[in-house]
């Protein structure tokens, strides 16, 4: 059945699709993990990409002639970020793009400050790039909601740091850092001679009449000395058909970023560029429906965590659509992920992979129908139970 782009309660059988998600575990587990959402991409997207297969040659791509202009657009009316088209620089994901950007702002054998718990493949950028791994831990205050430790963080930064990585918003902990958090950040920075990496790809979800704010739409000194990643990817759930954007203000970081591909680095495919131009020119209806959805998916997992699951405790999401679930409070042994793997067949990330911090904590993914997030939580409630009931 075709699922339309309003029914995000439709469920799609994912298995037998080459879906890393859906196939990393036994067919009975329920997989909650990794950041992909269970949703059909926006028929315009669907649409874009039967168009461009009919056409039936996939030579080499050159960049569609409108494209800068409509990520431009997409920038300045979703984040009120005004940038000029020459900034931006096609990348294959994000991934590639903080690897790339710590090699070329980066000098080896300085620090690369990041806040960690983080996105774990964040973790292994120093060693790529021949830097020291300087974290700078945040701090959870007792409503789950995490802080920055501005005085550890400053003293990272003057422990011979060349850059930082800041991931907002905040995978896993999801927060959506305020204006004056960012400032405060870019200006110990400044301070300090840092360049600025800023992994943006979750922008587009925020909730409760939030609007995301880049740290280089700050003040532009900070903008001067940042690279920031966005990416249609997690937005429109293309991230198969993966594309990444560079957003590089001062032309001379941007020519530091090119040279530090070394060859190695290639442009994005075509299917890239037909999706990337799809969803920044028509996708935008859809995605306002399914922020929606995931604002009531959300709202519903904190509720159920709070009355169902005793001992588990889940702090505020501002950002993303991934809870950050404490289960430091519970008998669990050394690994919760492990416990409901085994016990209530849910499939979560493990918190011991994002970092320090990240020890008796699971990364929930939310984005998927509500039936499965409903079953996914009632198996873990049984599980709690019969633990209990075994003590």
């Amino acid at each position: 059945m075709i699922q339309s782009d309003n029914d995000f309660d439709q469920l799609i059988e994912r298995r037998g699709s080459d879906s890393i998600k859906w196939n990393l575990f036994d067919p009975d587990v329920l997989p909650m993990w990794v950041a992909d959402m269970d949703f059909r991409s926006p028929q315009a997207i669907i649409d874009a990409l039967q168009q461009r297969v009919e056409h039936g040659i996939f030579g080499y791509p050159q960049e569609p002639p409108q494209l800068r202009d409509v990520v431009v657009d997409w920038i300045a009316r979703h984040y009120d970020w005004n940038v000029k088209p020459d900034a931006l620089v096609f990348l294959p994901n994000v991934a590639v793009g903080f690897n790339l950007a710590v090699q070329a702002v980066g000098q080896p054998g300085t620090g690369l400050l990041y806040q960690p718990p983080i996105y774990f493949p964040i973790l292994d950028v120093p060693k790529h790039a021949r830097l020291t791994p300087r974290p700078s831990e945040m701090i959870r205050g007792d409503d789950g909601c995490y802080e920055i430790d501005f005085d550890d963080f400053e003293r990272a930064a003057r422990d011979n740091c060349s850059a930082f990585i800041l991931c907002n918003p905040h995978n896993p902990v999801g927060r959506a850092f305020t204006g004056e958090e960012l400032e405060k950040l870019g200006r110990i920075c400044l301070d300090h001679d840092l360049f600025i990496c800023s992994d943006e790809i979750h922008a587009d979800f925020v909730y409760d009449g939030r609007t995301h704010i880049p740290i280089a739409s700050i003040d532009p000194k900070i903008a001067a000395r940042t690279i920031t990643l966005i990416a249609p990817n997690k937005s429109f759930n293309v991230a198969g058909i993966s594309c990444a954007i560079a957003v590089i203000p001062n032309p001379k970081l941007r020519r530091q970023l090119n040279e530090a591909r070394r060859g190695l680095v290639q442009h994005v495919g075509i299917m890239s560029y037909v999706i990337t131009q799809a969803a920044y020119t028509h996708g935008e209806g859809w995605l306002s429906k399914v922020v929606s959805y995931l604002e009531r998916n959300r709202n519903y997992l904190r509720q159920f965590v709070a009355d169902e699951l005793p001992g588990i405790n889940m702090g505020p999401v501002e950002g993303t659509y991934l809870a950050w679930l404490d289960c430091r409070n519970l008998d669990l042994g050394s690994s919760p992920h492990a416990f409901f793997l085994r016990e209530a067949r849910v499939g979560l990330n493990d918190g011991k992979r994002f970092g320090p911090g990240g020890e008796g904590f699971m990364r929930l993914n939310f984005a998927t129908p509500q039936i499965n997030l409903t079953e996914s939580l009632q198996r873990m409630r049984q599980a709690l139970l019969e633990l209990d009931h075994n003590a």
